[in-house]
């Protein structure tokens, strides 16, 4: 039965943890019922805390949003992952290539999930694994997509590892260039056996919320490969997308304001 007495932080922090602790993304419905509140009050609340960035809406679902995620990479691992699985699979499928999803950390990418194919069982799938941006195509894509002042913390671990910020090999171009082609490539430079090409997926605001990286052999990543595999990465980041931020259906049991106006006859 839904609680009477319930402060309205105690109901944000119930709907927060329900969603952050689920093996997948819920429904509305499910998250009312397992935090004990009626739908139209999950509903209002839910609003609140998709508008702050604690909750993302997904078409129907719910899931960690950004501030979530980065606070609690196990609430990222089970129900971003959960989401996007089919995207990366059929990715895989297309490609023949690995295939991973990354989020941003404090001052690193971390690996959530892994597609790997039978023919690369040799490379190592790095899932759970912190990726700095200097060595790895996916934090590259990634940290692009930020701010000058927020990529501060990742440009601070190139930096300390010896890595060129300026320059024309200087990642701040690299970071440019990504920005600007929207793909980050990883090809006969940091490891000369294995190559990898990665795209972030952007929320309508611009924040990253994730990134696809394809990774495979090394001299896989030359023309006329390359194409073909920034086609399907393009597409892939594309559904993931529209996953991710397609404005959600009209729910039949979210509260609806009275029209006020003059009554008719």
């Amino acid at each position: 039965m839904p609680r009477s007495a319930s402060s309205a932080v105690d109901k944000a922090l119930d709907l927060v943890e329900a969603v952050a602790r689920a093996d997948r993304p819920l429904r509305l419905g499910e998250l009312a019922q397992a935090v004990g509140l009626h739908r139209a009050t999950a509903y209002r609340v839910l609003l609140d805390l998709v508008r702050r960035g604690w909750v993302q809406r997904a078409g129907e679902h719910y899931l960690p949003g950004v501030v979530a995620l980065q606070v609690s990479r196990a609430a990222a691992s089970r129900s971003l992952a959960a989401l996007c699985r089919p995207v990366l699979e059929d990715l895989a499928g297309r490609t023949a290539m690995m295939v991973n999803l990354q989020i941003l950390e404090a001052d690193r990418s971390r690996v959530i999930d892994v597609v790997r194919p039978a023919r690369l069982e040799m490379i190592s799938d790095l899932r759970d694994e912190a990726l700095p941006v200097h060595r790895f195509a996916g934090p590259l894509a990634l940290v692009a997509q930020l701010d000058e002042r927020a990529r501060t913390p990742y440009l601070a671990v190139a930096q300390a590892a010896g890595h060129p910020l300026t320059g024309p090999g200087g990642l701040l171009a690299d970071l440019d260039r990504v920005r600007d082609t929207g793909f980050a490539v990883e090809h006969g430079r940091n490891d000369k056996v294995i190559g990898s090409m990665s795209r972030a997926v952007v929320a309508p605001g611009g924040a990253p919320l994730c990134a696809v990286t394809l990774v495979g052999p090394d001299a896989e990543f030359a023309e006329p490969r390359l194409s073909e595999l920034g086609r399907a990465l393009a597409d892939a980041s594309t559904a993931l997308t529209v996953t991710l931020t397609a404005p959600a259906k009209a729910d039949p049991t979210a509260p609806t304001r009275p029209t006020v106006g003059r009554s008719h006859p």
